[in-house]
């Protein structure tokens, strides 16, 4: 089924300056949704990662803490 939608002349313009000459509308925004749904699975990703990291040197740090015994002899 198609359909149409209508858009601001702007984002038509845009548009136009992204599509190849035998490429369609429908082509362009399709390839502007992989490519943002390519990006968002790609933010996650670091995201997670990053969280991994912090965890790990939250770890370590609460290590270094429990290997002190006494914090009576703790230089402040």
């Amino acid at each position: 089924m198609v359909t149409t939608i209508q858009l601001n002349e702007d984002v038509k313009n845009e548009l136009s300056k992204i599509k190849s000459s035998k490429e369609t509308y429908e082509q362009v925004i399709i390839n502007l949704i992989r490519f943002a749904e390519k990006v968002k699975r790609e933010q996650k990703k670091l995201l997670i990662e990053g969280c991994k990291e912090m965890a790990k040197e939250s770890m370590k740090i609460t290590k270094e803490f429990e290997s002190i015994e006494n914090l009576k002899d703790w230089e402040w």
